[in-house]
């Protein structure tokens, strides 16, 4: 039987049991979110602090994004996925203990609700990262609008199961619910026999890899244009997640189980887009996806702002949700795409702290504008602003530019020099930076070509790891030219070769044809002279008896 193509990731068996485990988990975490903002509408109902409850499901992301991407680099995403889950649990085992025995204030709400978000903080972009390693290229896509559907379809039916829940046995049935089902997260985890990849390079420091995922974002275009495109539509987008629990039980003046049907038709719109979506990437461009996108939630967003009856309003829901999906799930794949293994758990935390930040953000000013405008208003607002943050960002590319293969024959470029051998055993372990440098002739007629391949080389260099790039103009000779670069350390100078994507290389390969012939490109070891003589004293060293902080050439 052939499936649909929105399905087709599903015949990747491991993909197909994490992916039902994972909808496990977003069923729990609606009735966790509709429960916990449905239960601050009783203990505290001021608009802000309803709209503090998805703020302190967000928040973390933005705080823990960075940082939990680099984890799910340098240690085992499984390993590291059991691990948040674990965390998670313990957060929501306490939440419904605390809520059965009545025992639940505003304040420990939000600071549970913190912990989960934690979690999901630690969670996302190792989550994110290891679709690739589950379907081919060809299927990414539609496996990450698949997390979508699968998100979106619990939303359609977790807040109306929530809503059901909330009535039979209040919110600490909910909770508890939540908590049971990350437990088929984790069991799924266990089973999932994930491949190891060696480099044979020892691991990056903590520290370090977070700053490698930064210089990659920083010199990567289609990533700071996602993270643009994304916070433009985050921004409007949150409205209706901070308020719509009080716009139903205030404005509407209806009680939990309507606000679990409006809030699922949201989910019910978020299905549908993520079903359409292949045939809606073969009529429009990303960038024109995500425009649809917008406009289809701000017009649900417009509807609900003058409803007065459950029956507009979850039309207007519909609306918003038909946007929801397909706009993240785009601007997502198109983040992804451009992203290595090495650095694509890094790299997506960074794009998820702009979009989860953004929606932050846009929790406490809409939440804020509720309590002086009212909550119609406020959607009305949002609404405008949507559309103006639209136009804004359509500045900003999300298309995927890749280098076209040359139809001449490729000139390698030029290795360095060997280490010399009394370096060899103390490179390794070298706490000096590594400056590189690569040689060029360039006639003057060729001035123009070279610098336009220099100009993309910088972006390349700062990807790959580097600190430093220049390049410089031989003054006496103008046909000669020097580039210099500087990396970390000797290890992080190893690990530029295998950073290298295809479009780096095919890059490479067109600079090569403008190195010098006669000078080979060179290595240098940072030294510390007052380090160094302290060690040595004035005498000479001897080959084998070098500090590790010594000068070298290579």
């Amino acid at each position: 039987m052939r499936l649909p193509t929105a399905l087709v990731p599903l015949r990747n068996g491991t993909f197909r049991h994490l992916w039902i485990a994972s909808v496990i988990g977003w069923l729990g975490t609606w009735l966790q979110n509709t429960g916990a903002g449905w239960l601050m509408t009783s203990l505290a109902p001021q608009p802000l602090i309803v709209a503090m409850v998805q703020a302190a499901t967000i928040m973390p992301v933005f705080l823990l994004a960075l940082p939990g991407g680099a984890m799910a680099d340098i240690v085992d995403r499984r390993v590291f996925l059991i691990g948040t889950q674990i965390w998670t649990i313990a957060a929501a085992t306490l939440l419904a203990v605390l809520t059965i025995l009545d025992l639940m204030t505003a304040f420990w709400l939000l600071m549970l609700t913190f912990a989960i978000g934690i979690g999901s903080a630690l969670t996302q972009p190792a989550w994110s990262a290891i679709v690739p390693e589950l379907v081919p290229r060809e299927d990414m896509v539609q496996a990450i609008a698949l997390n979508g559907i699968g998100y979106n379809l619990t939303r359609a039916i977790g807040p109306a199961i929530a809503g059901f829940l909330i009535l039979l046995g209040g919110s600490s049935l909910a909770f508890s619910m939540y908590a049971a089902s990350i437990l088929a997260v984790i069991s799924a985890l266990f089973v999932w026999k994930r491949e190891r990849r060696f480099t044979g390079l020892p691991r990056e420091h903590f520290v370090s890899a977070m700053r490698a995922g930064m210089r990659f974002v920083r010199n990567t275009p289609a990533i700071r244009a996602a993270m643009v495109r994304t916070a433009a539509y985050s921004i409007p987008a949150s409205a209706p997640w901070a308020l719509l629990p009080l716009f139903v039980r205030r404005d509407l003046m209806l009680g939990p189980g309507m606000y679990g049907v409006i809030l699922g038709m949201m989910g019910v719109g978020g299905v549908t887009s993520g079903m359409l979506l292949p045939i809606v990437r073969g009529k429009l461009s990303r960038g024109g996806t995500v425009v649809g996108c917008t406009i289809l939630s701000c017009a649900g967003m417009a509807v609900v702002s003058v409803s007065n009856q459950w029956l507009p309003a979850s039309f207007g829901m519909l609306l918003f949700g038909l946007g929801w999906t397909s706009a993240f799930a785009t601007i997502q794949a198109a983040a992804q795409l451009v992203c290595p293994p090495w650095v694509r758990a890094r790299a997506l935390s960074i794009y998820q702290l702009a979009q989860n930040g953004a929606l932050t953000v846009g929790s406490f000013g809409w939440g804020w504008l509720g309590g002086y405008v009212g909550i119609p208003r406020t959607f009305m607002t949002a609404t405008v602003v949507g559309l103006l943050l639209m136009i804004v960002a359509r500045f900003f590319s999300i298309e995927a530019i890749v280098r076209a293969p040359s139809t001449a024959a490729e000139q390698p470029a030029p290795l360095p020099e060997a280490p010399a051998p009394e370096f060899v055993p103390l490179l390794r372990n070298a706490r000096g930076r590594i400056m590189e440098m690569a040689y060029y002739r360039v006639e003057p007629t060729q001035r123009v070509e070279f610098l336009k391949l220099m100009n993309e080389l910088h972006s390349v260099r700062g990807r790959t790891g580097a600190v430093f790039w220049q390049v410089y103009e031989d003054v006496a000779h103008p046909e000669g030219w020097v580039e210099v670069w500087s990396m970390e350390s000797w290890t992080e100078h190893l690990r530029e070769a295998i950073r290298l994507s295809e479009d780096d290389k095919r890059l490479l390969a067109a600079v090569a044809v403008f190195q010098h012939e006669a000078h080979r490109p060179s290595r240098f070891l940072a030294v510390d002279p007052q380090e160094y003589l302290h060690d040595h004293g004035p005498a000479p060293h001897t080959p084998g008896k070098l500090s590790v902080q010594g000068v070298a050439r290579a």
